[in-house]
């Protein structure tokens, strides 16, 4: 029984151009308390790969979080199936704004401690007690009250590139890394004002409010389905669109355009740009900003010295690169001091 990937990414990706069916980006998450992790994630594999599903699937004794591709055609079946597991049943499926067919070339589900990595260790909140959602036209008329704090609970380098108007943006690299901020810096309107919340999907504000209600926050609210849903329901329903720029999305795409606004600069030269790439360079991978103009004179590397690398024969990378620990640098997500121009 086959129960992991046996194709790679190129293999797959040929097989994709070779179909030549339209596939849906999909997002989707639930907390919910599983019991049995591994039976559930092979119970998955099993029933996705016979849909033709790609994706990076995380699941944890807290619920699921998955980011997926299936094919337009299969997309009924693979509905069919979540309705059949009693807490996936009506789930909120966020389809992504822009399509991709290569958004993923791999079916990973991977069990987890936590399907949103919090370094909390803390288990004494209920994480499924969470503040109260509310849509787009909601949320648009509570981020205009002046008794309203707008948080946005994503990344430096997601926020970079697009966030709301007025929003606290935290230069966090990571979620962990913003939960005890938010709270020190907001710790005396636990009372008197509306901690609003948003992130790309919901994933991360539904724990974040479930955790601000155990600290104290007694008007805890966030927006439902994210920024990925918050742009569909604007279009669909006509209402004024206050997100400023491009969403960051966790596959190849890695962006999707919600406004025509550019906040954001190439981080090699400064000019007026929100185009999110990995450096060319297969020894470092460092996530950056870089317009067309970078990409072109830097071979579509982040630094001179990986312009270098990049240029030398396949093999030649390959000996450098021997013995020598797997690059985190595309973790690091543009704190690199090669980057003239990251903020």
């Amino acid at each position: 029984m086959q129960l992991y990937n046996t194709l790679s990414a190129k293999e797959r990706a040929t097989l994709i151009e070779e179909a030549g069916l339209e596939r849906l980006t999909i997002s989707f998450y639930k907390y919910a308390h599983i019991g049995n992790t591994s039976v559930f994630r092979n119970h998955l594999f099993i029933q996705w790969n016979e849909l033709d599903v790609l994706g990076r699937i995380y699941v944890a004794q807290e619920g699921i979080n998955a980011q997926l591709s299936v094919p337009a055609v299969n997309f009924e079946a693979f509905k069919a199936h979540l309705d059949s597991i009693s807490f996936l049943e009506n789930v909120r499926l966020n389809i992504a704004i822009e399509q991709d067919n290569m958004s993923f070339l791999k079916l990973k589900v991977k069990v987890r401690n936590k399907i949103v990595a919090d370094g909390l260790d803390d288990h004494t909140f209920d994480v499924t007690n969470k503040g109260i959602h509310v849509g787009a036209e909601q949320f648009n008329e509570l981020i205009e009250d002046p008794d309203t704090i707008l948080v946005d609970m994503r990344n430096h380098y997601e926020s970079e590139i697009g966030h709301f108007k007025n929003a606290i943006t935290p230069d966090v690299d990571t979620f962990r890394d913003s939960l005890d901020e938010i709270e020190n810096d907001l710790a005396e309107h636990k009372e008197d004002k509306k901690l609003v919340m948003y992130c790309t999907g919901g994933i991360r504000c539904e724990k974040a409010s479930a955790y601000y209600k155990h600290k104290g926050f007694k008007q805890v609210y966030q927006l439902e389905g994210g920024i990925i849903d918050y742009a569909r329901q604007v279009s669909n329903k006509g209402l004024e669109n206050k997100f400023l720029g491009k969403n960051f999305v966790f596959d190849h795409r890695r962006g999707e355009r919600i406004s025509n606004d550019v906040i954001s600069k190439c981080h090699q030269c400064g000019a007026s740009c929100d185009t999110h790439v990995n450096c060319a360079n297969e020894a470092c991978h460092l996530l950056f900003i870089q317009c067309e103009k970078c990409a072109s004179s830097m071979n579509e590397c982040c630094s001179d010295h990986c312009k270098e690398v990049h240029a030398l024969p396949f093999e030649e990378q390959k000996k450098l690169r021997k013995g020598k620990g797997a690059s985190n640098k595309i973790f690091k997500k543009g704190r690199s001091e090669v980057l003239k121009f990251k903020k």
